[in-house]
């Protein structure tokens, strides 16, 4: 069976067990802020195991992509080296919220792995809880029995807590699971161990495929486990694996999910893939780690997550670079090459994730874009690696850290390189410094939740937000306290509630609430999957007493004012640079509005000025908000309103229109009545945030109004600056023109100040062991002529080594230049010796073998340094 067979084989089967077969959710996670990426196909179903929500159907499946970068068998520089682990991958499951339990979970998972897929009887084992003394459980004997139908004895086994005991987290749902495990192995070694010793013994032929998880508990932050109202199911089964176990091979990168990748980087690099799964092969190991992570980086990029320095983005652009420096270093290929797979990587997801079809060019420029850049900063790690300070023929830890951190070397490569150069790496003092860097990141991103105290249960949450500012009579449902680095956050729940909360890039809701006669101030409202959180500056006295819930009006109108410039922004864009100009995220509060989409080049002036017209003509024509609520989804694609790729909708959604012929969207946020509201729409900034990438930033309403005004008055200072009342760009440019001939004077002057020195320096030179030293301070007070000038002594000069000592400003300046024949026959490094030198003036510097500077804080150590250079050259 193909991949693309194996895969609907299962969907088909859970359709006829009246599943509803349902979409993945997008692998970027924005709705759970303890999750940046789907790790797991239960998460997108999490607020129906925590009762935060009712499912539309009881009985669920799909194939959801997953992202696990970090882990006990994750660690993403350990993908690639086996062939069985993955960054992305995809899990196969269904599931049943409050409907079938064990028996029929069970008896479907027989079904499907010996009667569809025809996995051999005698081959698979089965794993049961065998209960936990501590936590009060015993063994999972319902699981056991159920098994018994159809295996025998000896190929069901009891496992230990850490096996066959599922947690979502360290609070929350749980329950004691089923793993299906096969063996592999020929008969001979079969006839000689039996599997059911090697199950769960990391054995790589007898393996774990598909895992039954039974909710039936909510763990609460003492440890104590509470019976759950309704049991539910929540099964996974590793796509890739399957495949790798239907497919006959021992490898999932030799399933047809990775070979025709395998294929293509073979051709590109003229390199021959040999099916090694040795450590040191690192042609095999740079093809495995192409293939598998351009799978990442494409389907979270087409999934909204750009590329960036902190967050989930970070993460991404990490995997990115990581595949970049295995075809750099171990494919020989110097060129951008990932964007090139992404054609190949959407025709084969095309039926089952469309959306990185669809989006196939605009994904592929932003990965050329990336690895643009890092080749960039891989030439410049190179030149680093080359200017390190090298003792006894070992690369210092610390050097060996900055390259992984900085350049985004990882060990193995620097090894290499070291090796090339006869060194060794200190790589215990790696390890250390990698570990402090986890440590203080871990430290950072500590955050302790208290349970949550339930006032009052089994009360649905409803947001009334659209229609009204204020509620009274609402309840408490429950509360909890957070600590975050070290500081307490508290959150509260009510049944009903006018706060929206942050969503969709649209910033919560801020205000107060009435309690008990207690006024309490909401700093904050957050979404958490989908309950909605009040952040408040403390917990009531009365838990029990009515609450008046009242939204800042101004706060909101300021909000909901931006996020409807957003939509009118978006659709002249449309009209203006074109229907590409998709949206690619944003981030709307009060002050002003920020949004990114698609273009591949820089927005114009006049294209700017174009959209700030069509924005304002809306806005004066006052244009009344059409919103339309709980809209099939089906309904909602044939009205043409705007979908974006990387949202999850669910099956029914709300559209908001401005005109139905210029803008209309689908949208959860919160939106003024009429577009006049806005009153005056003013675009500040357009920059660029990533290859194909652009972000506008602008100010409406006071805000606008405050910026337009702040212009007005500095263009009037610079007029009274320029004393005119004239045109004040002829008045500027003419400065311009002015300020260019005094500094062409200037330059003169520095040239005929140089050449003087020059000749003085070229007097000087005392002739030490074969080397012409020159080591003076000098008056010149511009780097730049200091540097033409250290270049043109080495070229008059043969043999030459010249220090230059300089106060910039008040500023000690170290400038050396050493010629090339010395850097080869004497192995005289300017960097290094700079770095010696820079101690005298308490500064620090580097650079290259024959050319390197420095800067301090001590002019009066200049002296000391040159002297010291001369004794170093002795």
């Amino acid at each position: 069976m193909t991949a693309q067979e194996i895969r609907k084989a299962f969907l088909d089967f859970f359709a006829t067990k009246q599943h509803k077969i349902v979409p993945s959710a997008p692998i970027v996670n924005k709705d759970d802020p303890s999750l940046m990426f789907t790790n797991a196909g239960m998460n997108q179903f999490k607020d129906y195991f925590l009762g935060n929500q009712t499912p539309e159907s009881r009985r669920v499946a799909d194939t959801q992509k997953c992202l696990r970068v970090s882990g006990k068998h994750n660690d993403l520089e350990e993908v690639g080296h086996d062939g069985t682990h993955h960054t992305m991958f995809e899990m196969l499951g269904n599931w049943s919220f409050g409907d079938y339990f064990k028996e029929e979970a069970i008896a479907w998972s027989w079904e499907l792995l010996t009667e569809v897929y025809g996995m051999p009887k005698d081959r698979i084992y089965a794993t049961v809880f065998e209960g936990d003394e501590a936590d009060g459980l015993a063994p999972d004997n319902e699981a056991l029995d159920f098994w018994l139908k159809y295996l025998p004895k000896e190929q069901v086994l009891y496992g230990n807590k850490k096996d066959n005991f599922w947690e979502m987290g360290e609070t929350g749902p749980c329950g004691p699971c089923s793993e299906i495990h096969i063996d592999l192995r020929e008969n001979a070694e079969r006839a000689t161990v039996p599997g059911r010793d090697l199950v769960n013994m990391d054995h790589p032929k007898v393996i774990e495929i598909w895992n039954n998880v039974f909710i039936q508990f909510d763990r609460k932050a003492d440890g104590a486990l509470n019976t759950l109202p309704q049991k539910h199911v929540d099964t996974g089964m590793g796509f890739e694996r399957l495949c790798m176990v239907l497919q006959g091979k021992t490898a999932t990168y030799d399933t047809d999910l990775f070979t025709p990748f395998i294929h293509y980087i073979e051709k590109a690099s003229g390199k021959k893939y040999q099916f090694s799964y040795d450590r040191s092969n690192k042609t095999d190991v740079a093809m495995r780690v192409v293939a598998d992570h351009i799978r990442a980086v494409a389907f979270a990029i087409a999934d909204g997550q750009l590329p960036g320095n902190t967050g989930a983005g970070y993460v991404i652009r990490r995997i990115l670079r990581r595949a970049v420096r295995y075809y750099f270093s171990f494919l020989d290929i110097k060129k951008p090459f990932l964007h090139e797979l992404i054609p190949l990587l959407a025709d084969r997801f095309a039926d089952v994730f469309p959306e990185l079809k669809a989006q196939e060019q605009q994904v592929a420029r932003i990965i050329e874009g990336e690895e643009k850049t890092f080749l960039n900063t891989l030439d410049n790690g190179l030149a680093r690696f080359d200017s390190l300070e090298v003792k006894n023929g070992t690369i210092q830890g610390e050097d060996a850290f900055e390259l992984f951190d900085t350049y985004g070397f990882p060990i193995d490569l620097t090894r290499l390189l070291a090796e090339e150069k006869g060194y060794e790496v200190d790589e215990a003092g790696f390890e250390k410094a990698l570990a402090v860097q986890k440590a203080r990141s871990r430290a950072d991103a500590k955050k302790a939740v208290g349970d949550w105290t339930v006032v009052l249960s089994d009360e649905e949450v409803t947001f009334v937000g659209y229609d009204q500012l204020t509620v009274e009579g609402a309840k408490i449902l429950k509360y909890r306290t957070v600590k975050l680095k070290g500081k307490e956050q508290y959150h509260l729940v009510l049944n009903i509630t006018p706060f929206y909360a942050e969503s969709g890039g649209q910033a919560g809701d801020t205000g107060k609430l009435l309690i008990g006669g207690e006024e309490i101030k909401v700093i904050d409202t957050q979404k958490e999957n989908d309950l909605t959180v009040h952040i408040i500056n403390k917990l009531p006295t009365q838990f029990d007493a009515e609450v008046k819930a009242m939204v800042d009006p101004t706060t909101r109108q300021a909000t909901s004012s931006n996020h409807s410039a957003v939509h009118l922004m978006h659709a002249a864009l449309h009209e203006v640079v074109g229907e590409h100009a998709l949206q690619k995220g944003q981030d709307v509060d009060a002050r002003r509005l920020r949004f990114d989409f698609s273009h591949f080049q820089k927005v114009t002036d006049e294209e700017i000025r174009r959209i700030e017209e069509i924005v304002n003509q809306k806005i004066r024509a006052n244009i009344q908000l059409e919103e339309d609520r709980k809209v099939p989804i089906e309904e909602a694609r044939k009205s043409g309103a705007m979908m974006l790729f990387g949202e999850k909708y669910g099956d029914v959604v709300r559209i908001i229109t401005f005109d139905k012929d210029f803008s209309r969207e689908l949208c959860g946020g919160t939106h003024i009545q009429a577009t006049g509201e806005i009153g005056l729409f003013k675009i500040t900034s357009e920059t660029g945030v990533a290859a194909g990438i652009r972000r506008i930033e602008a100010l409406t309403s006071k805000g606008a109004e405050a910026h337009l005004f702040g212009e007005l008055n500095e263009l009037n200072e610079v007029r009274n600056l320029l004393k005119t009342t004239g045109d004040v760009a002829k008045g500027v440019a003419s400065l311009q023109e002015e300020n260019k001939d005094l500094k062409k004077q200037i330059d003169k002057l520095l040239q005929v100040q140089a050449q003087g020195e020059k000749t003085q320096l070229i007097q000087g030179a005392e002739m030490i062991n074969g080397v012409q030293f020159i080591g003076a301070k000098i008056s010149l007070d511009d780097a730049g002529a200091i540097k033409n000038l250290a270049f043109q002594l080495e070229k008059e000069l043969d043999n030459v080594v010249a220090v230059l000592g300089a106060d910039i400003k008040g500023k000690p300046l170290l400038t050396i230049v050493i010629s090339k024949e010395l850097v080869t026959s004497k192995g005289l490094h300017a960097g290094n010796l700079v770095r010696e030198l820079a101690k005298e003036i308490k500064g620090g510097g580097g650079g290259q073998p024959f050319f390197a500077t420095a800067g301090g804080k001590d002019v009066s150590g200049l002296e000391k340094a040159i002297a010291k250079a001369k004794e170093m050259i002795k």
